[in-house]
């Protein structure tokens, strides 16, 4: 066993332990927590430490068999161009999709990142999420915008969840202005039978919304540039968010992805409808795409359950969920510490069910421990850094 004193431990499920002491066994479960050594522990040694403790970090959203993809991608250009660069480069041979992604694996570890939320286009990442110490659960993403596509397209992705399996994994929609109104209804089919949580590209550009509105914008150039043809599609004069909430289940959990231009009536019109949402944002993401962040406060003040994902490295420099946090300090100083650990840690163990052992320092647990120095007070600075203790 093993015992870490910190300046402060943050179990995030209840209130921070000034000069904490938190017992591991060798298995990585917490034995027990506490602002004093106990007797039952008297004969194991203390590291003491500077900083404070946390629970293992939960990123919700990423691409890791796109890791192959850094620094190809110019940034700042919006995401229909990111679209495009993304269908021009991403094929690539096998050895070296899987090699950039075992090594985007041991970066996440290494920045203390213990369970992932991970898209899947392929059966690239099958022996790697196999032999992982990583927790993953995989959404396979499905895409097809032409209705008489759409059986083909779900038969394939059930074909590619089998080979996932008995890993944790799930099928799911790509984004509203990737998925046919058909495909749509096969995926609400299916999760409205089993087990099947959505992951679904939410609103990360005006031009997505411009699309739904109006039928103009981005988009429309997007897919004469793919050669397809889309005359069926109808413009639904309201927002996509608005115009696909009544497609999805309301069995499964759901998160929304970016979520860079939703705004306050969005919110209020999912609000009518039963349905189980969750927010991710990326926000390293979002500023490498589209130069811009959500309306973060918008989401906060309506008390919305709220995660962070990291994208890809398509759209990234780093794989690290602290980076994400520093991000959002840096642009919203208003965000608490508090707030920004359970983003990063409980919040994304609920949506993705494994808040049972992960998410917060709890006996019995085992969430993975990190040390943060660094901070100013409880701020997060340029100079915070991460360290994974166990």
């Amino acid at each position: 066993m093993k015992s870490f004193r910190a300046d402060y431990i943050y179990p995030v499920h209840a209130d921070p332990i000034k000069n904490g002491i938190v017992t591991v066994d060798d298995a990585g479960k917490i034995i027990a927590i506490s602002d004093v050594q106990q007797s039952d522990f008297q004969n194991i040694p203390i590291e003491r430490l500077s900083g404070i403790i946390v629970p293992g970090f939960i990123n919700t959203h990423c691409h890791t068999e796109l890791s192959h993809l850094r620094d190809k991608i110019e940034p700042g250009k919006g995401l229909v161009d990111f679209i495009k660069s993304v269908q021009g480069v991403r094929h690539a041979d096998i050895g070296e999709i899987t090699a950039a992604a075992e090594k985007a694996d041991a970066e996440m570890q290494e920045n203390g990142i213990v369970a992932v939320a991970d898209i899947s286009n392929s059966n690239f990442t099958i022996g790697l999420k196999a032999q992982s110490k990583l927790y993953y659960h995989t959404f396979v993403e499905v895409f097809g915008f032409l209705p008489e596509s759409a059986e083909v397209i779900f038969a394939n992705a059930l074909a590619l969840a089998d080979e996932f399996r008995p890993q944790s994994v799930s099928i799911t929609a790509h984004a509203p202005y990737s998925v046919s109104k058909d495909l749509f209804k096969l995926i609400k089919r299916y999760s409205d039978s089993g087990n099947n949580p959505l992951s679904i590209h939410n609103q990360e550009c005006e031009d997505e919304n411009k699309f739904y509105r109006y039928k103009l914008g981005g988009f429309v150039d997007l897919y004469k540039h793919l050669g397809i043809d889309i005359d069926y599609f109808r413009p639904q004069a309201r927002n996509s968010l608005q115009s696909v909430i009544p497609l999805l289940t309301n069995r499964q959990k759901i998160l929304m992805v970016h979520n860079t231009c939703t705004n306050l009536k969005d919110i209020y019109f999912i609000k009518r409808f039963d349905r189980n949402i969750n927010w991710c944002f990326c926000p390293n993401a979002n500023l490498y795409i589209e130069k811009r962040l959500p309306k973060v406060e918008l989401f906060v003040n309506q008390g919305l359950n709220i995660t962070l994902g990291t994208d890809s490295l398509a759209s990234n420099n780093k794989l690290c969920i602290l980076s994400e946090m520093r991000t959002l300090q840096q642009h919203l100083p208003s965000l608490s510490l508090d707030t920004l650990l359970e983003w990063g840690t409980i919040n994304g163990a609920k949506f993705m069910g494994i808040d049972s052992t992960k998410g917060s320092i709890e006996v019995g647990k085992t969430p993975g421990l990190n040390l943060l120095t660094g901070l100013n007070g409880s701020t997060i600075t340029p100079e915070t850094a991460v360290r994974k203790l166990v």
